[in-house]
């Protein structure tokens, strides 16, 4: 008996080993170790990219205008940048950047990549790029708090959101970008960042009306902070000082990211008071005015000298330009809105240098074109749903099915009034299909 009870031992012992060097492994959650795909270097994505160059990790980054990252290779596409990669980092402008982004990316992912979305796109866009990706491929949402000046010295603070085994994977990188607060399940990373949105953006609105009133009824300025100092605002109140002093500093948050954020909370507020006006819709209105009068590129703190300078500009109508399409000429507006109806500019196949995007390919250039209309409908809370008509100017009639075929696969209910015009040919050279429509926003927003 005591023989047995020791040979039972000693293959208890050895089934332990097994399980601490193998089986354990292989099931217990573990950090990223490989290499680290980056794709979007803007303003916050180049330098969060170079801390984790400066951190030791293989880096391969893409951009959709081509830029590098010293120490990191660069792909030409986002499919090739995610080939090799055991986590794929994605920060983009917004919800519609993102999903075509991974889009074109997701049949290049490897089994078993963690791709963490750290944009700023919501709940419901993160629940979306569940359904986008391959099943062994998993999903963190971790949005971040915080400028260009924390993410260059890693000091931002990180929500992420996703299933604890791959939050345990990703928490080295991510610590690597700041403070990293776990905030639940999927999407919860992606919510927590709009309710964080929908209070600190509109306080500042709310502080530049408060500050213009008071100046334009004769109460000095320095004064209202200096009460507003000794208040619960007081912390507010010591960062916008220097920009009602000084002007607006250097760009850190732009304002036209500012606008599209806020949009996306005031959504989630207008939704969740069934149609309710809200305080952050009316804040992001007063944003995308400042966006109208040209100052979309300027620092959120613009918003100060805009109201205090009352270019509110006509009331009846709002000009529009997302920060995710490519800016305009200067001459026209990519829409107009006027109560609840949204007037969308005629869109084309050019990218953000000016350069026609599928040369002579009529499918290409029409899935860019609803590309583009998508995200401006989906600017203003509308998708193809939304379109009460669409008006489509073509070089070449004997091309409509390629054209149908894709507007097929975008407007998938019942179709809207529609208009197809052949024409000798549009504004630029190599450009076959032009697309304009009007929609009708929903009452929410």
């Amino acid at each position: 008996m005591r023989r047995r009870a020791s040979m039972s031992n000693t293959f208890l012992l050895r089934m332990g080993c097994m399980k601490s060097s193998r089986w354990w492994n292989a099931l217990a959650p573990h950090s990223v170790s490989g290499m680290i795909s980056f794709l979007g270097l803007g303003r916050m994505g180049a330098p969060m990219a170079r801390r984790l160059v400066a951190a030791g990790h293989e880096v391969t980054v893409w951009n959709r205008t081509p830029r590098t990252v010293e120490g990191a290779g660069s792909a030409a596409t986002a499919g090739e940048a995610v080939a090799k990669a055991d986590l794929v980092i994605t920060m983009l402008t917004g919800p519609a950047a993102v999903r075509e982004v991974l889009t074109a990316a997701a049949p290049e992912l490897r089994p078993g990549a963690l791709v963490v979305e750290m944009s700023t796109i919501g709940p419901e866009a993160v629940a979306g790029l569940r359904d986008l990706l391959p099943p062994g491929v998993g999903l963190v949402d971790a949005p971040v708090l915080g400028s260009v000046g924390p993410a260059a010295d890693g000091t931002l603070t990180v929500l992420a959101g996703g299933d604890a085994g791959d939050l345990a994977r990703c928490r080295e990188v991510l610590e690597v970008f700041g403070r990293v607060r776990e905030t639940g399940g999927p999407g919860s990373g992606a919510a927590l960042k709009l309710a964080v949105m929908g209070a600190l953006v509109p306080a500042q609105v709310l502080l530049a009306e408060n500050l213009a009133h008071a100046a334009a009824t004769g109460v000095d300025t320095g004064t209202l902070l200096d009460v507003l100092g000794g208040t619960p605002l007081a912390s507010l109140v010591e960062r916008v000082r220097p920009v009602v002093e000084n002007g607006p500093r250097r760009t850190a948050y732009s304002l036209g990211l500012a606008a599209k954020d806020l949009g996306l909370a005031a959504k989630d507020l207008g939704l969740a008071g069934h149609g309710t006006r809200t305080l952050a819709a009316a804040a992001e209105e007063r944003l995308l005015g400042a966006v109208s009068a040209g100052l979309g590129d300027q620092d959120l703190t613009a918003v100060f000298g805009y109201v205090a300078a009352g270019r509110t500009g006509s009331p009846g109508v709002r000009k529009v330009n997302p920060a995710s399409v490519p800016a305009t000429n200067g001459y026209y507006s990519h829409a107009t809105r006027t109560g609840d109806l949204l007037f969308v500019s005629g869109q084309v196949a050019l990218d953000e240098e000016g350069r026609v995007v599928g040369e002579g390919d009529m499918t290409r250039q029409s899935e860019y074109v609803m590309e583009m209309l998508a995200r401006v409908l989906a600017d203003q809370g509308c998708s193809f749903d939304d379109v009460t008509h669409i008006r489509t100017f073509l070089t070449d009639m004997s091309r409509l099915r390629e054209y149908g075929e894709v507007r097929g696969r975008h407007i998938t209910g019942e179709p809207p009034a529609s208009t197809t015009v052949e024409v000798s040919r549009l504004f630029m050279p190599g450009l076959m299909i032009e697309i304009e429509v009007v929609a009708a926003i929903p009452a929410a927003r």
